[in-house]
């Protein structure tokens, strides 16, 4: 008995750390952008401000929204929290590990993706179907780098599990994964130079779109969810072109956080130099990140080091 409430306080104090830790690289993306354009700018901690001030507000509902408006922001924040306890945290390891948690991840973010589509659906817009679409549609490509990603750390495992997974060897094909998955993590969290998450245009808006209906906790839910996504990417990435199995634990754990803080600087730069692309562009900015992923998985399985 003892055992289990250990377990289960390790579980939700780990969750709890992604919770709250969250929602620190969204700011500090906002805060590199402003820096880089000679601006003050908002806080680091805005979003949590933002946060709290969503929670305390009422929602309003079109008069076509379905249950599943509700039910939609809630079903994706579940999923990218349940993605999350499978990520490990470097010599901390995962929350949740077992053979074939990849393929459970990759599930899980595909059922947030769906049910934010769903939620935009919901509620009879036709600006927030438009982007729904789009979000669907430039899903068909990131997916197939995601899992061309995935093989790649699979073949040079030999593993299925996250914690053998993410465990590389530095050389080109880290290069080419750390490129391709940077790409992926632009086009999974809606970033520049697939979308602009500061446009209010309906026309150019992607994820934008699929929640411009959505007020009060419910946008708390989708703002938090983008949040989680985002660091979720980060780790994975870290962790899997940096070796830190070969550290000691304390090393490990601080470079771990110094490199996730290190990619949404990476992402505030790129946001600052670059302009959003136009949609004929974006899948071929998609299949150069699913092609950086492919070469790096035939150097994984021609015995090369990925």
């Amino acid at each position: 008995m003892t055992l289990t409430l250990t377990s289960l306080a390790d579980l939700l104090a780990r969750l709890a750390l992604w919770a709250i830790v969250a929602p620190l690289l969204p700011g500090l993306i906002n805060r590199v952008k402003a820096w880089v354009a000679g601006r003050r700018g908002p806080p680091v901690l805005q979003l949590y401000y933002d946060l709290g001030k969503l929670w305390r507000k009422g929602v309003v509902v079109s008069t076509l929204a379905s249950p599943g408006f509700f039910i939609g922001p809630v079903v994706t924040w579940v999923a990218l929290l349940g993605a999350a306890a499978l990520v490990p945290l470097g010599p901390l390891g995962a929350t949740l590990s077992f053979r074939g948690d990849v393929i459970l991840l990759v599930y899980l973010l595909a059922l947030a993706r769906f049910a934010t589509a769903w939620a935009a659906w919901e509620t009879g817009s036709a600006f927030e179907g438009m982007g729904a679409a789009r979000e669907v549609s430039y899903a068909v490509l990131a997916e197939a780098a995601i899992i061309t990603a995935v093989l790649t750390l699979s073949v040079h495992s030999g593993s299925l599990s996250l914690a053998a997974l993410l465990a590389p060897t530095p050389g080109a094909g880290a290069a080419l994964l750390a490129a391709g998955w940077f790409i992926v993590l632009l086009a999974e969290n809606c970033r520049v130079p697939f979308d602009d998450p500061n446009t209010h245009l309906e026309l150019t808006m992607i994820h934008e779109a699929m929640v411009l209906d959505h007020s009060g906790p419910l946008l708390a839910v989708v703002l938090h969810g983008a949040a989680l996504k985002l660091m979720l990417f980060a780790m994975l990435l870290v962790q899997a072109v940096v070796p830190l199995g070969d550290l000691s634990a304390s090393v490990a754990g601080a470079v771990l956080w110094v490199g996730v803080l290190g990619v949404a600087v990476g992402v505030g730069l790129v946001e600052s130099l670059l302009a959003r692309y136009a949609f004929r562009r974006v899948p071929l900015l998609l299949t150069t990140a699913f092609l950086f992923c492919w070469f790096a998985l035939m150097l994984a399985w021609k015995g090369g080091v990925a």
